[in-house]
């Protein structure tokens, strides 16, 4: 009795994701373990397509059509380490691949418009219309302080964050455009920080499609007070300190 509960235990994450209609897949973004680990996540989900933050839909829509040339549209992106992504599409199958991300001119555009205008008219949707909670604005801002190791101005942050919601909106409706028109599961690829339940791309889904099941799993270096529904712990990459080099002399 004992061993079948334990056995029921391990498989109810899996079993969770693979019932949910978006399971959104977190990584750091240079750790090679957490690819494999979404590349194994998608073998077993055996999703309808996946939504990749790396990928605009235009570069995502070619690399779809011809899968010969997805290293071409991943070099077009500017993202880098392809290899290490490259189990992820050596995974996909069937699956179609689509595009999130938002031309780098619309992104910066965000700093100074703020995100409803660009958005369009679905920011009230997403709740882009409205401002943030006093407390999480300035959490938010804390965290992106912290995470470009303190070196840029801290009244920047305040876009930083603009960004962020704009991004996190726009991955989920890019997911729910394809659970629309391909049907459940869908996956998406994305940072651990817009996989997060609280405020990233799962709230987004739930805020703008009640209805829709969601499955978040962060692959995480270390145990994180971070919220995902799942958290996968892999080996830390092996890598200089990202901030020394923006250290002072």
């Amino acid at each position: 009795m004992r061993l079948a509960l334990l056995l029921a235990c391990l498989a109810a994450p899996a079993i969770a994701a693979a019932s949910a209609d978006i399971v959104i897949l977190g990584e750091v973004h240079d750790n090679p373990d957490a690819h494999l680990g979404q590349a194994d996540a998608v073998r077993n989900l055996a999703p309808t397509a996946v939504v990749f933050e790396m990928l605009t839909a235009a570069e995502a829509k070619r690399a779809d059509a011809d899968r010969g040339l997805i290293a071409e549209a991943w070099a077009k992106s500017g993202w880098q380490d392809f290899p290490i992504y490259s189990p992820i599409f050596d995974a996909l199958g069937a699956a179609r691949i689509v595009g999130a991300a938002a031309p780098r001119d619309t992104v910066r555009a965000v700093f100074t418009i703020g995100p409803a205008d660009l958005f369009g008219p679905e920011a009230p949707r997403y709740g882009l219309d409205a401002a943030l909670p006093e407390d999480q604005q300035r959490q938010r801002e804390d965290q992106q302080f912290d995470a470009h190791c303190a070196a840029m101005p801290r009244g920047a942050m305040a876009g930083m964050v603009a960004v962020q919601r704009y991004r996190d909106a726009a991955f989920a409706r890019s997911a729910l455009a394809a659970l629309d028109r391909y049907g459940p599961p869908v996956a998406v690829i994305v940072g651990n920080g817009h996989a997060r339940t609280d405020w990233g791309v799962p709230a987004m889904i739930a805020r703008a499609a009640p209805a829709v099941t969601t499955h978040a799993i962060g692959f995480v270096e270390q145990v994180t007070d971070m919220p995902f529904d799942e958290i996968r712990v892999v080996p830390p990459a092996d890598r200089d300190d990202p901030c020394k080099s923006l250290a002072s002399d």
